[in-house]
């Protein structure tokens, strides 16, 4: 039996609070990972506290100066990235192979976000009148809340944090309670590459109470939220009532278009790593592969024969393709919605059903389903499931092909599968989504181009390249006049 590892809340650089609440193996439900803190408005208050005060000092550390901090958390990420993907495949289930690449996301992020701290760029530009000077600045918001989801426990943190930092704003995450070890194991590594006390914090709990109360706190500057549609939707109603900034990232019901034409080796691929990668539990996860009727029955026989050799495991385990689902909660949402798939008419082609066989018992596992006959109207194709399945919807034309998949409330990401450039170029200029992927799937980022969608997705912000610093910062705009005397601008001019 493996210790289970004692959580704290970090605030103003000190490690507080005793746990009470556990975070268990979804591989093995037996297993506790760790325990963490049930953190009310009196952890809250201290960090926000601790972090306002920060700020203050932090502001005016040099972008680049801060960009080292930074620079040194990903130094030490890279040295203990084995240590965070063994203990995020215990803690949150997925592939080891897919946790090394969450962590390696936060290391690339790190990189590129300190080099962001030499490239806080403004602008200088002429001014309508003579000597006198024009210039914008950016300037950081102040204290930021960054309240992250299970699936990614180590990329979507750097996401957030690492610009906001070199922006010069001061933190406080409050990770999902599904994974409280990666995040105190992360933040343990923000406090060994030095940053002052208070620059960032952490504080546990549930989100109805801890989340919750860093929304609704006057003194929080701006909400990064990543999460479901309907708690989005409070953050945001929330935000604007408190005259707070705030950068949504939230659901997708993202879809695979394979034409005629398409490399069906290619497309399988992409298919099966996008409908099943990570359990299907992403926001770019293909739920949907909306299929040509020319190949749609060679491909939906490829796709059967290809899921149907995938093996469910611990993701710590070497030969694991699909891991659990994250907790019985959602076990047992995913379940419901083949209930719903069949009362609407949908067919199970394979799958369908809680993995209970051998040592699958003790966990969370659900087989990986593909669902068939399904329409566009139908739940299953129109609201987000977030587990290993998707539906096959049958089209006639590209243009079909294309309006189904813009009919959605959500738009993340997609994909299109063809050999025709003229389709690949009308599809990206078509497709109503943040993302368009030309013959590859809809699930993976660079860290350097933004990520975020349209519709319910997201409230127009982008995550990651350049665009994380719009979301971090604020303009400033800066006139010099040495003209020595008044110069009324032309607004003011009542002779122009």
């Amino acid at each position: 039996m493996i210790t289970p590892i004692i959580c704290q809340n970090y605030i103003n650089g000190e490690w507080l609070h005793e746990s009470t609440l556990e975070s268990r193996n979804p591989a093995n439900k037996n297993e506790v990972v760790a325990t963490f803190p049930r953190s009310g408005i009196e952890a809250v208050n201290a960090a926000v506290t601790a972090a306002r005060e920060a700020y203050h000092s932090w502001r005016k550390v040099p972008a680049p100066a801060r960009a080292e901090y930074i620079f040194r958390v990903g130094e030490i990420l890279l040295q203990h990235k084995e240590e965070l993907a063994q203990l995020m495949s215990r803690e949150m289930g997925k592939p080891l192979t897919e946790a090394r690449g969450d962590v390696q996301e936060g290391i690339d992020c790190a990189f590129y976000s300190a080099g962001e701290g030499r490239r806080l760029f403004g602008q200088t530009t002429p001014s309508e009148m003579p000597n006198k000077f024009a210039m914008t600045v950016r300037m950081p918001i102040g204290v930021c809340a960054l309240i992250t989801p299970w699936n990614f426990p180590v990329a979507i943190p750097c996401w957030k944090a690492m610009p906001a930092l070199v922006c010069g704003n001061t933190v406080i995450l409050k990770p999902a309670e599904d994974t409280p070890a990666c995040a105190t194991k992360l933040i343990e590594i923000f406090a060994e590459a030095g940053l002052p006390p208070g620059v960032v914090n952490l504080v546990h709990g549930v989100g109805e109470e801890a989340g919750k109360a860093l929304v609704e706190h006057p003194n929080i500057d701006l909400v990064s939220f990543t999460g479901s549609s309907e708690t989005g939707a409070f953050v945001g109603a929330t935000c604007g009532r408190t005259h707070k900034r705030v950068c949504l990232e939230m659901g997708g019901k993202n879809a695979q278009v394979v034409m005629e034409d398409a490399d069906l080796e290619l497309a399988l691929d992409g298919a099966v790593w996008g409908a099943f990668g990570t359990t299907g539990q992403r926001c770019t996860a293909t739920s949907r592969l909306i299929l040509h009727r020319d190949i749609k029955e060679k491909f939906t026989n490829m796709l059967l024969e290809r899921t149907s050799k995938l093996r469910l495991g611990a993701g710590i385990d070497a030969d694991t393709d699909i891991g659990p689902i994250i907790n019985d909660k959602q076990l047992q949402r995913v379940n419901q919605y083949i209930d719903i798939a069949r009362g609407e008419g949908a067919k199970v082609l394979i799958g369908g059903e809680i993995a209970k066989e051998g040592d699958l018992e003790h966990g969370y596992f659900f087989k990986p389903t593909i669902l068939d006959d399904v329409t566009s109207d139908m739940r299953v194709a129109r609201e987000e499931i977030f587990g290993p399945v998707v539906v096959l919807i049958e089209v006639s034309s590209f243009e079909d092909a294309i309006a189904i998949l813009n009919d959605t409330n959500y738009g993340l990401s997609s994909s299109v599968y063809t050999r025709d450039i003229n389709r690949a170029f009308t599809a990206m200029r078509d497709i109503e989504a943040g993302i368009t992927y030309i013959n590859g799937p809809t699930i993976g980022a660079e860290v350097h181009l933004p990520f975020g969608g349209v519709k319910q997705t997201g409230n127009g912000h982008r995550e990651a390249g350049t665009t994380a610093l719009d979301i971090f910062t604020e303009w400033k705009s800066v006139y010099v006049d040495f003209s020595g005397s008044l110069q009324r601008a032309q607004i003011d001019n009542r002779n122009s």
